[in-house]
């Protein structure tokens, strides 16, 4: 399954919440999991318990210190798909017969 996530505070008081961001892809990067960082959005490969607790955990990480989170999550569940952060684009690129940049 691919998850991709967007999450940010939303009662700061600067334009910037690159701080918290790094937070969340920080607890993203030690997890273990497949992922890719993107400038929208948070590319994260898994099942669904590792990947859903995992949001969670960033959710409950920033709640501490904030008082309102916004959270998007679009989810492709393909059955028996496996290294869909890769496959998609490989996949892209056979059709066009080149390389794109990613």
């Amino acid at each position: 399954m691919l998850f991709q996530l967007t999450m940010f505070p939303t009662d700061k008081r600067s334009d910037s919440v690159s701080a918290d961001v790094a937070r969340v892809i920080d607890l993203i990067d030690r997890s273990g999991l497949p992922y890719r960082l993107t400038a929208m959005a948070t590319i994260i490969e898994g099942e669904w318990e590792p990947v859903i607790r995992l949001i969670n955990r960033a959710r409950l990480m920033l709640r501490r210190s904030h008082s309102r989170v916004y959270i998007i999550i679009t989810i492709d569940d393909r059955r028996s798909a496996k290294n869909r952060l890769t496959g998609k684009i490989s996949s892209v690129e056979k059709q066009l017969g080149r390389k794109v940049r990613s």
